[in-house]
């Protein structure tokens, strides 16, 4: 039987990024909040020191930083008619778990929306006409805006004291940013990262055709910074350890280096770690939430009474808690009708290679999470999409986040799967090689979407999250453009070989692509479509606010991070300022 606590105004479902954000957002404005993370502590810089984190076979090979998928599974399939299976390897993409959550382990890309991703529907229909997409597509605006979000990324930069260059301020173009951008107010808070070798080989070539090339805004800091909330950062080291590890220099933006110990040191907060929640709790209309339940490491039941409840866990957690709650309506592909699972999306990335003589050396090791040199001009609708019958866009660069030994090992077509040759090919072209990234959208579709399974339950007897995804022709499409504008970038640079490698179907769990999952609680001004509102609160159950990339109703070409920040400081404004004053529904004004 579980032992009810006592009463508090906010419980965090999650302790990551947004957990914490909220968290200190709610207790500066005098609340008592509860944080419940699954995870065991392991929260100071302190922690990830020694040689014990740069383990890359504790870290980057078994995912010591990962959700437990032997407790916690995910099935996995490519279409509806097909039967889903247990995930049990974390190879496509890397869920976090432990107090930080998934902030511990990223790179540090932190890139802005546009305002053409914001409101992709309209302005698709505006410019090319309403029969252009694909019939399958569910594209949708989020009901907001760029110029709406600028004040909440500009925040949440300045929190992370992002290294990189302005572009646009205050609608004034900017030598040596990304032409492209939407107005900003200010420069970054740090000046961009030293250029590897390679970004400046790519920078030059694509300058020479006409691009534009950046330095890729980072949050690995180039200098020492001290944010608005006191904790100081440094320079990164670019020790090449930085996705799927903690940084313990102090030099990549996450919970542990810019705000946790502030939140910690809150007496309004409680932190309690080794919590799975199980469920919201519903009042008996199942229009109030009045709080959660949760089992703690030793098995006991509990649970928390809440005012308030924020649901900010890895985005397909999201979906999956909501759905073990009863909140709101499960997505069905063959009617179309339902919100929660709709608008599952991915990223659909690709890479060009290069490979050089002995003569030229890119030593990939000395590099950080998120180094290196861009181009904008293929990102969201940059550029016109008339001729090519899709939508949706990517970056390009040379943006390389590391060169481990057991994990980078370049080898040219024709090259051994294994024994000698294999050893010889990646000894002669480790550091003789270079990888051009393509990082692009992803479109919602009809036929992608999360559910529960209803054969696979994880170790407390709950439902697993079922996944439904296959790339959809709009992307594919993408895909081969943009890898045969790459391939021209690549040749610019030189080389003995160039080798394009387009996305292909099926979507296969088995290989690394990004950890950039979307969806299923999208945000939107239509609860028909749409499971929270623009302030990121639920639709049915208006004392629930959900936040994380399972707001996003389709995926942009840049990186989510930035965009998670910005909505989550949006939200805790929209709560602070307006639903604590007035309990209820949030209406735009």
């Amino acid at each position: 039987m579980a032992t009810t606590l006592p009463a508090t105004d906010v419980v965090l479902v999650g302790v990551g990024l947004v957990g914490t954000m909220m968290g200190r957002e709610l207790t500066r404005a005098g609340l008592k909040v509860v944080g419940l993370e699954r995870g065991q502590p392991q929260f100071t810089v302190p922690d990830f020191q020694g040689p014990r984190m740069h383990d890359e076979l504790r870290y980057s090979i078994r995912k010591a930083l990962m959700q437990d998928n032997t407790r916690e599974p995910i099935t996995f399939r490519n279409r509806s008619s097909e039967t889903a299976l247990p995930i049990r390897r974390w190879e496509s993409f890397l869920p976090g778990t432990g107090l930080g959550g998934a902030a511990v382990h990223w790179n540090g890309q932190t890139y802005r929306f546009q305002e053409s991703d914001f409101r992709m529907r309209t302005l698709t229909e505006q410019r090319y006409g309403k029969k252009f997409m694909d019939a399958d597509l569910q594209v949708q605006d989020w009901g907001v805006t760029a110029a709406e979000m600028e004040k909440h990324y500009d925040r949440f930069e300045y929190l992370l004291g992002v290294s990189g260059k302005a572009g646009n301020i205050g609608g004034r173009k900017v030598a040596g940013g990304n032409p492209f951008e939407d107005p900003r107010a200010r420069e970054y808070p740090t000046p961009p990262m030293k250029e590897p070798y390679g970004s400046a080989m790519f920078r030059k070539a694509a300058a020479s055709l006409g691009y534009h090339p950046f330095p890729q805004p980072s949050a690995n800091l180039s200098q020492n910074y001290r944010n608005p909330e006191g904790m100081e950062l440094r320079t990164c080291m670019f020790c090449g350890f930085c996705e799927r590890y903690g940084c313990e220099h102090y030099a990549k933006a996450s919970p542990q280096t810019v705000l946790l110990p502030v939140l910690m040191n809150d007496q309004r907060f409680t932190l309690r770690t080794g919590a799975q929640v199980l469920r919201i709790n519903l009042s008996p209309d199942k229009k109030h939430a009045t709080g959660v339940t949760y089992v703690d490491a030793a098995g006991s039941e509990f649970v928390q009474p809440a005012s308030l409840v924020i649901l900010g866990s890895f985005a397909l957690n999201n979906v999956r808690m909501l759905l073990l709650s009863g909140i709101g309506t499960p997505y069905d592909p063959q009617s179309g009708k339902g919100t929660v699972g709709r608008n599952y999306a991915y990223q659909t990335t690709s890479a060009v290679q290069i490979f050089y003589n002995e003569k030229i050396n890119i030593n990939p090791f000395m590099r950080s999470g998120a180094s290196g040199t861009v181009i904008a001009d293929f990102v969201s609708d940059n550029f016109d999409h008339g001729p090519h019958k899709f939508v949706g866009g990517a970056y390009v660069g040379e943006v390389m986040s590391h060169g481990r030994p057991i994990e980078f090992h370049p080898t040219p077509p024709g090259t051994p799967a294994w024994g000698a040759g294999w050893k010889h090919a990646v000894a002669r072209y480790y550091n003789h090689a270079i990888a051009l990234n393509i990082h692009g959208s992803s479109m919602a579709a009809r036929q992608n979407y999360l559910d529960l399974d209803p054969t696979y339950k994880d170790a407390w007897g709950q439902p697993v999250l079922r996944m439904t995804f296959d790339f959809p022709d709009n992307d594919i499409r993408m895909s081969k453009y943009l890898t045969e504008r790459t391939m021209a970038i690549a040749r610019a640079m030189g080389g003995e070989q160039v080798v394009p490698g387009a996305r292909q179907r099926p979507y296969t769990v088995t290989q690394y692509q990004t950890t950039h999952t979307t969806g299923g609680t999208v945000m939107g001004s239509d609860p028909s479509n749409s499971v929270v509102n623009p302030f990121l609160q639920s639709w049915n159950v208006p004392n629930l606010f959900v936040i994380g990339a399972s707001n996003f109703p389709q995926n942009a070409s840049y990186n989510p991070t930035d965009t998670v920040g910005a909505l989550a400081y949006r939200a805790s404004e929209a709560i602070v300022e307006r639903y604590l004053k007035n309990a209820g529904p949030l209406v735009a004004t």
